[in-house]
């Protein structure tokens, strides 16, 4: 358990580099009514790799940083499995998703 916030943050650079890669990186910010969804990875304004850029590695480095507790069981691989198989050119994303099963992995082992 000691290891995993270098892990993760390791992990969490990786995903962003592999995103950039696939070109699912965006400069501009979703707007802030984008953001204000209450749903469920906000699938409903925005992307999963928008999702993952503006919320979910910006938190886990915030609880990184805070040395606060990080979740103890996180699925994000599914999801975006999902969302990207019909939409990317095929093994345009492969290394992100492993990533992201990855990440799954570290945050659900503890």
């Amino acid at each position: 358990m000691s290891d995993t916030p270098t892990t993760l943050r390791q992990q969490l650079q990786q995903l962003e580099v592999e995103l950039r890669a696939a070109s699912l990186w965006s400069a501009q910010p979703p707007s802030q009514e984008a953001m204000a969804s209450t749903m469920p990875f906000m699938y409903d304004t925005l992307r999963i790799e928008e999702w993952l850029q503006w919320v979910f590695v910006p938190r886990l480095h915030a609880l990184l940083d805070a040395d606060a507790s990080l979740p103890g069981n996180c699925s994000v691989h599914p999801l975006a499995e999902h969302e990207w198989t019909n939409r990317l050119p095929s093994g345009t994303h492969a290394q992100a998703l492993k990533l992201l099963a990855d990440i799954d992995a570290t945050l659900s082992k503890d």
